[in-house]
């Protein structure tokens, strides 16, 4: 650890790093910890506005904590990884029953909470509290392993817990909040998975990756594993002027969100006592989940206008706005075929 390090990256952050996202300049654990939660897994720049709108709609953890569940997914659904959304309202629910509102500031704590990793406890208490933890997100191993070299997959236990090493042993003894802040605007914007910007670094005469030209192999990618495929038939049962949705259990895929039936068209509408005008079938869609892939087969059902359905969970929603309700991605571009084929 003898190579320059936190100091450079400090002077670095505090002229060319980010200062201007909406939830910088704040030292509402709140609204840091909405921040952190949403930029998982998810770009910068697709989580403002969502950012936004939540904090319109959820102000404080209180608000948050006494809204339904379907709000709170409906407000995430395009965000992807839906658990994210139902941990952070049991989130919001803990700390209201538990800390009378008030967000926690200390990492111990904030590590305790739903959905509140060790990494992500840190960041929450260094930019609420300016207390030194260090973080290890995506974007910290790749800087990690490339400045010192360091071999293997980092998602593997053994390499992260020598990751963790190294990022406890790193922490500054103060600029905490600069210094995690150029972390992550480092990892972000300049050494990025590909063509990493090396010319732009703070960290670049120390870098073992740079001296050795291995920036495209560190940090080394997971064992390859084949990843499976599915399919499933979704069938749009529509009025022409309405779509029928349901609501998915809450553990699994798309938990607690609207979705079409899914299954065999005719068995369906049976279940539902009604019958198809016509019935079309539709291009398929495939999407691309984290651990496996899914072929959706849409099929377009055309019932008469008027039917009343009773089955507990479910729902008729005009099919003008029903891609607005809280639907999965893929579902809400089916829903917009959907909306153009039933003209």
């Amino acid at each position: 650890m003898d190579v320059p390090f936190a100091a450079p990256l400090i002077a670095w952050q505090k002229q060319a790093g980010r200062h201007d996202l909406p939830w910088q300049n704040t030292r509402d654990p709140y609204r840091i910890w909405l921040s952190e939660i949403m930029l998982q897994q998810t770009q910068v720049a697709t989580v403002i506005p969502y950012y936004t709108r939540f904090l319109a709609s959820f102000p404080d953890v209180g608000a948050l904590a006494r809204a339904p569940v379907e709000a709170v997914l409906a407000h995430w659904a395009g965000l992807g990884y839906y658990a994210r959304a139902r941990n952070l309202h049991r989130c919001a629910q803990t700390v209201a029953a538990v800390y009378a509102e008030n967000f926690p500031k200390s990492a111990a704590i904030l590590a305790e909470l739903p959905g509140i990793g060790r990494s992500t406890a840190a960041a929450i208490a260094a930019f609420s509290a300016g207390e030194r933890v260090a973080i290890l997100d995506g974007n910290v191993k790749r800087v990690l392993c490339r400045f010192y070299g360091i071999e293997g997959f980092p998602g593997a236990a053994s390499v992260e817990r020598k990751l963790w090493a190294v990022a406890d042993a790193l922490l500054p003894e103060s600029d905490i909040e600069a210094y995690t802040q150029g972390l992550m605007d480092l990892g972000a914007t300049v050494c990025t998975r590909n063509r990493p910007k090396c010319e732009h670094c703070p960290l670049a005469t120390g870098c073992i990756a740079r001296r050795d030209g291995r920036q495209a192999t560190l940090p080394e990618a997971r064992p390859r594993a084949s990843v499976p495929t599915r399919s499933s038939q979704f069938v749009f049962i529509t009025d022409g002027e309405q779509l029928l949705l349901t609501r998915r259990p809450d553990s699994g895929l798309w938990g607690g969100l609207l979705v079409p039936p899914e299954g065999d068209p005719e068995t369906i509408l049976g279940q539902l006592g009604m019958t198809a005008l016509s019935t079309e079938t539709l291009p398929p869609l495939k999407h691309a989940f984290t651990h496996f892939r899914l072929t959706l087969l849409p099929v377009l059902s055309r019932v008469a206008p008027g039917l009343a359905c009773l089955e507990a969970g479910w729902q008729w929603l005009p099919l003008a706005e029903a891609a607005d309700a809280g639907v999965p991605t893929p579902i809400r571009k089916l829903i917009r075929r959907v909306a153009s084929a039933a003209d």
